[in-house]
């Protein structure tokens, strides 16, 4: 996922929850969906970020070189910016970008 091109709001906004159960036809089910999306997104910037920061890692501990590297705070501070995986979340179920299934629904 390239979190460049995210769409998401920055911060929280509040939301008609009747947008929610439009698409599944029950709120607790629209919930679940997102929160699942939520925590796919956020263990991807998880491995994203520790990846990037794996190339900073030093194996002298010199304090020197720990606070003057600032490609490592440019990239901190950039995951830092992005809107949380929530918001992500939400915003991908509400413009139809995650798929979902009922499972229950195809054993009937």
């Amino acid at each position: 996922m390239d979190f460049k091109t995210v769409k998401a709001e920055p911060s929280t906004v509040t939301r008609d929850i009747r947008q929610f159960d439009e698409k599944t036809g029950n709120i607790y089910e629209a919930v679940t969906i997102i929160s699942r999306r939520a925590n796919q997104v956020a263990l991807q910037m998880k491995e994203e970020l520790h990846e990037k920061l794996d190339d900073f890692k030093s194996h002298s501990d010199n304090l020197e070189e720990i606070f003057e590297n600032r490609e490592q705070i440019e990239v901190s501070k950039f995951y830092e910016k992005l809107p949380k995986p929530t918001l992500i979340a939400v915003s991908e179920f509400l413009d139809d970008k995650i798929y979902y299934r009922n499972t229950s629904d195809e054993k009937a």
